[in-house]
């Protein structure tokens, strides 16, 4: 949930440090209140609890500057707005023309529904529950279809995300993972991950090439959200800020030890 368009506190209290941020530390408190359209004497008890939270240090009279605590708890919520832009741009409706993959044969001005099917939003020749428009040439099945005048919200469910560690290198690495576990795991699904070589290498020895290697954490929150699987081998080190990630984007995974007993 993003706090700062929900919660009027922490709209308030957001707005006040991007103008400290942008501002400088010179800023007065006037100088806020004028342009939120806040009185300065809200503005001022706002302060007061800001420094107390962490959010803000004092330096000196009438100087105020953000702390660390602070451009976190920013970042944070600029990353959770981020996210509620792209979903709201994903379900948007009256879309004047969008691409999606016909799963049949489809003929020019048939409505179909629309569904997201392995993370790629696919045009069926029946309407469904949720989202519908009209198509706006034919295609054969396999091909991309335009469709016009889209209606109705896109069904997205998250997708199942699965962390299985492997040990690092100093611990023995590939050589020390259950590889009839590994391939047990991975068997039959399309994405698959590898953060760190360990990894790398294990899954290698069971013939697999992982599908993603590079920016592994922002690759399977993007996949989960249009509902893909997404199966993560990690080298231990990399966990907690994998689950970090996975948290701060709402997905909470399963995690699995790959280690041999």
């Amino acid at each position: 949930m993003v706090d700062i368009l929900h919660n009027k506190n922490a709209s308030t209290r957001f707005q006040i440090l991007v103008e400290i941020a942008s501002k400088g530390p010179a800023i007065e408190q006037k100088a806020i209140a004028s342009n939120l359209n806040i009185t300065p004497q809200a503005i001022s008890d706002y302060l007061k609890h800001m420094t107390a939270d962490g959010l803000v240090s004092v330096e000196g009279r009438s100087r105020y500057r953000v702390t660390s605590d602070g451009v976190n708890w920013m970042l944070k919520e600029l990353r959770a707005l981020n996210d509620y832009v792209n979903l709201a741009e994903k379900a948007v409706t009256d879309i004047a023309v969008n691409a999606a993959l016909a799963e049949d044969r489809i003929s020019e001005g048939q409505e179909v529904g629309l569904v997201m099917k392995e993370g790629i939003l696919s045009a069926r020749p029946e309407k469904n529950g949720g989202a519908w428009g009209l198509a706006t040439q034919k295609a054969e099945p396999g091909e991309d279809v335009g469709v016009s005048g889209i209606k109705g919200i896109i069904p997205l469910k998250l997708g199942k995300v699965t962390v299985a560690t492997v040990p690092g290198i100093l611990d023995g690495g590939s050589r020390t993972v259950d590889l009839e576990r590994l391939k047990t795991l991975v068997q039959g699904k399309k994405h698959v991950a590898a953060a760190g070589i360990e990894p790398y290498a294990a899954l290698h020895k069971i013939g697999i090439e992982p599908r993603y290697f590079y920016a592994v954490p922002q690759v399977a929150i993007e996949a989960a959200r249009y509902g893909v699987e997404v199966i993560i081998v990690a080298v231990i080190e990399e966990l907690p800020g994998l689950i970090k990630s996975l948290a701060d984007a709402d997905i909470k995974p399963h995690i699995v030890d790959l280690k041999a007993k």
